[in-house]
């Protein structure tokens, strides 16, 4: 039998897959696009080393999930991880529905034709709450949201699809990670981005730094989660009977305000921060327009709407199913000072999609 993987060899899928395995006598087959074949037989040798039990348990078939996937063998697929989307909040419509969307229904098609199938794990997002006020809770996805940009509405549209089909009897469980950073013990990450925004502008400057700060940043939160609770959280669920038919959002149950993150990111990078307040609409304008403030700041305009981010997000199910487990979100405060470390260490990483 084989688990079908996409997002192989992104950031997540790289770390998942070996777990996903490492509980299971399965085969991998990992969909991976062609200008990704290199990286991704790198990773397999990298897994393979780090875990001789899964020597010559990974497959990678090349293809695209823009297109069908009628060479793909379903008969053996009894269980399917999709990861694979644009995590890129300025991308391009037409793009975020051929990936997000379209994408995610090849993926359904697959399990709808696999005889043998037994569950559909699909990564969604938080942000499929778009700028919703208020709690937005596991269950909902569909309550007349705006969005801030076509990565939250075309996730979203991709999650009412999957929703669909669990209606009409397809096995699945649905995973909604918030901001993921790096590693919280290492800081390892593979993409600069979210926070990693304010960390560079504060670190290119001297130790009494200039921030400009949107809104009221006492007011809103910023949810972010370090990559290995992400992985621990995917793991100990995917494992447990309930979790099926079930929706988690894999975010900090108790996240920091905006004005404590600027504060954790400021003394984790040895910055004292002085807040320079803007509206919304002038800096958001400014990055778009005003020539030579993006290549100053380098701070997107679209991340901009994530400081005013009016949604807190529900995590009953989550911290209900991972009691006792083990399995806890840790506070940005703890781990700060490693992707600290990690950003110095590896200025080389962009901030750029795999797309």
């Amino acid at each position: 039998m084989s688990i079908f993987f996409t997002g192989f060899p992104g950031f997540l899928g790289s770390e998942l897959l070996p777990r996903v395995l490492g509980r299971t006598d399965d085969d991998a087959l990992c969909l991976v696009q062609p200008k990704f074949r290199g990286l991704a037989e790198e990773r397999v040798r990298q897994i393979e080393g780090a875990h001789p039990g899964l020597k010559d348990r990974i497959r990678l078939v090349e293809g695209d999930l823009t297109q069908a996937l009628d060479h793909v063998d379903a008969r053996e697929i009894r269980e399917a991880w999709h990861l694979a989307a644009v995590y890129d909040l300025a991308v391009p419509r037409e793009v975020g529905m051929k990936v997000n969307v379209t994408g995610t229904t090849r993926v359904l098609d697959l399990a709808s034709r696999a005889p043998r199938f037994e569950r559909l794990h699909y990564i969604s997002t938080c942000y499929v709450s778009g700028s919703h006020h208020g709690v937005f809770r596991e269950d909902d996805l569909e309550v007349g949201q705006v969005f801030n940009n076509y990565y939250e509405e075309t996730k979203q549209l991709a999650e009412v699809e999957v929703r669909k089909r669990m209606r009409a009897g397809l096995p699945a469980t649905i995973y909604r990670p918030s901001v993921v950073v790096g590693d919280s013990a290492t800081g390892a990450t593979q993409k600069f981005d979210g926070p990693y925004f304010v960390l560079q502008w504060l670190m290119r400057q001297p130790r009494l730094a200039l921030l400009p700060v949107v809104g009221r940043p006492s007011r809103y939160r910023f949810n972010v989660v370090p990559r290995d609770f992400v992985m621990n959280a995917l793991e100990a669920l995917s494992a447990l009977p309930q979790s099926l038919g079930r929706t988690y959002a894999i975010a900090d149950p108790s996240p920091l305000t905006v004005d404590e993150t600027i504060d954790t990111i400021a003394r984790a990078s040895g910055r004292t921060v002085l807040r320079v307040p803007l509206t919304k609409s002038i800096a958001k304008g400014a990055l778009s327009y005003v020539p030579g403030m993006y290549r100053l700041l380098r701070i997107p305009s679209a991340a901009v709407d994530y400081f005013v981010h009016p949604t807190l997000y529900d995590t009953t199910n989550m911290t209900t199913d991972l009691a006792g487990t083990g399995v806890v979100a840790p506070g940005l405060r703890e781990y700060a000072p490693r992707l600290v470390d990690f950003w110095r260490a590896h200025r080389e990483i962009g901030s750029a999609a795999m797309v």
